[in-house]
């Protein structure tokens, strides 16, 4: 039966069950690895944080923005009232193996150390935070206003997931989304002396990798240049069936980008050759192999045939705290159904305003059916029905 049906089908199975996020089912056993270790990346499903190192906004900016009603888009303060755990907790409680960094260019330092938005505020615009001040890339979600972050910079978040890897060596291969940004308030408001963005150049793209390679051993990373092997093209791998086993994965970690920098990766190295990080794309590309396709609703359908295909997609389960207020799962059971092999969200687990009546929020969150950090993909993992993967 053509997969992009059964997709269909799980889909509406899942809209039958109703839509109370409170109650999970208990965890299901773990499946033997004669089960699944001959299994190929793409035929896994993950859930993984959106914004992963994001804290957030400090109280006194956050405060401002909720006064200013015609505010929308990314400084819509409705859209950022969520908090993350640190990676480590997020990795080992909640089982995510899949997180999200978005990452500013920064080559001399200094460029993200004041933050402009506390004028607004009566406060000193000074962090006073030392690594602000060195050169390399910087993690955080909007510069002036949304900077609150679990890691300062790329080589502080790279180093913790390297620790925690290296202290489970059995886990489930990680992937790391890089959001490569150079936009900022600056570029809307062009006048109000707040922070630009440093367009990420050749150079920059390429201290992507640089960064990569100052905390993990290249043996360490899921590479293009490994799934690619023999084959002429990215593409033509996947569509093959390149993808390495579970077994050959296991303990190791995937990157793949999208945004700022990913024309300039691309150009400086066609078909990703000698590059340690995916980039995103479409079917058709020649380095097409992961692929962001965010709404599953919409793109349900067109999710499952890429999975079935043989790349891997990333879909959201929700979005700007909606479904947390709403208690609304018909986009996390959509994205889950549809094969998206990571499904991310902000809410691994329930809002902790969600036990308080009248709060306006509710106790939804987002987990694989079975529990576990990753379970046989419902589109592409050649079963039936879904089963446990484990790695503890």
């Amino acid at each position: 039966m053509d997969r992009r049906f059964v997709a269909l089908a799980l889909l509406a199975a899942c809209a039958a069950c109703g839509n109370d996020p409170v109650g999970d089912p208990p965890d299901g056993p773990c499946a033997t690895a004669d089960e699944i270790d001959g299994l190929r990346l793409n035929q896994i499903q993950v859930v993984g944080s959106h914004n992963s190192y994001r804290r957030h906004t400090y109280p006194p900016i956050f405060a401002f923005l909720k006064g200013i009603s015609a505010l929308a888009g990314d400084l819509d303060p409705a859209g950022l009232d969520y908090d993350h755990l640190p990676l480590p907790e997020q990795l080992v409680d909640y089982r995510m193996r899949a997180l999200e960094l978005d990452l500013y260019n920064d080559p001399t330092g200094g460029q993200f150390y004041s933050r402009q938005g506390l004028r607004f505020v009566n406060e000193p615009v000074e962090s006073n935070i030392p690594e602000l001040m060195e050169p390399g890339l910087k993690v955080l979600h909007i510069p002036d206003f949304d900077y609150e972050t679990h890691h300062y910079t790329f080589r502080s978040a790279l180093e913790t997931i390297a620790a925690w890897s290296d202290a489970h060596p059995m886990h489930i291969p990680l992937a790391i989304q890089l959001e490569t940004k150079d936009m900022t308030v600056a570029d809307a408001l062009p006048t109000f002396m707040l922070t630009p963005g440093i367009p990420f150049d050749a150079a920059a793209a390429a201290a992507i990798d640089t960064e990569i390679r100052g905390v993990f051993a290249e043996t360490r990373i899921i590479t293009p240049d490994e799934v690619r092997g023999t084959h002429a093209t990215l593409e033509e791998a996947v569509l093959a069936g390149g993808w390495p086993t579970l077994a050959a994965a296991r303990g190791r970690v995937l990157f793949f980008m999208e945004g700022a920098a990913v024309d300039e990766y691309v150009a400086g190295a066609p078909g990703l050759v000698g590059r340690l990080v995916f980039a995103n794309s479409q079917p058709g590309d020649p380095h097409a192999a992961v692929v962001i396709a965010n709404d599953a609703i919409a793109g349900g359908a067109t999710i499952a045939d890429m999975v079935s295909r043989g790349y891997i997609v990333r879909a959201m389960a929700d979005g700007e705290t909606i479904q947390a207020r709403s208690g609304d799962t018909t986009s996390r059971d959509a994205a889950l159904a549809s094969g998206a092999q990571i499904v991310s969200t902000d809410y691994y687990r329930p809002d902790p305003r969600g036990s308080v009546a009248g709060s306006g929020w509710t106790n939804y969150h987002v987990k694989l059916p079975g529990g576990g950090p990753a379970r046989t993909n419902p589109v592409s993992g050649g079963r039936d029905a879904p089963i446990r993967i484990c790695d503890e």
